[in-house]
């Protein structure tokens, strides 16, 4: 679910509705294309690439991907130390690590069928 809100929120600003149409594909199940509205939205639209929403760095999007670290952490059973601050990107790297030689450990072990 935080992924797909934050999917959706970096859609918005790179395709927001006042300078894009969309139209449907002729073939279904294919995604609508995405067209400006007119000469002036396409040049806005050439200056919203995710590079340059990632160098700005809105809040909204800083918590947005606040919210799906700490839904990954959760996942991992890691939650409260990630509340904690206890979660550095080298920690998560050795746990994840770990996690992997785990893993593959038990798969030597005993194989899948």
């Amino acid at each position: 679910m935080a992924g797909t809100r934050l999917n959706e929120l970096r859609e918005n600003w790179l395709n927001p509705p006042d300078l894009v149409d969309r139209i449907p594909e002729v073939v279904p199940g294919y995604p609508d294309r995405i067209v400006p509205k007119d000469d002036k939205a396409a040049a806005e639209l050439k200056k919203r690439t995710l590079t340059n929403l990632y160098n700005v760095r809105p809040a909204w999007l800083n918590h947005a991907h606040r919210t799906l670290d700490e839904a990954v952490a959760e996942a991992y059973g890691w939650g409260n130390d990630f509340r904690a601050g206890m979660l550095s990107d080298d920690e998560i790297l050795a746990r994840l690590f770990r996690l992997n030689q785990d893993r593959a450990s038990a798969e030597l072990i005993a194989p899948e069928t």
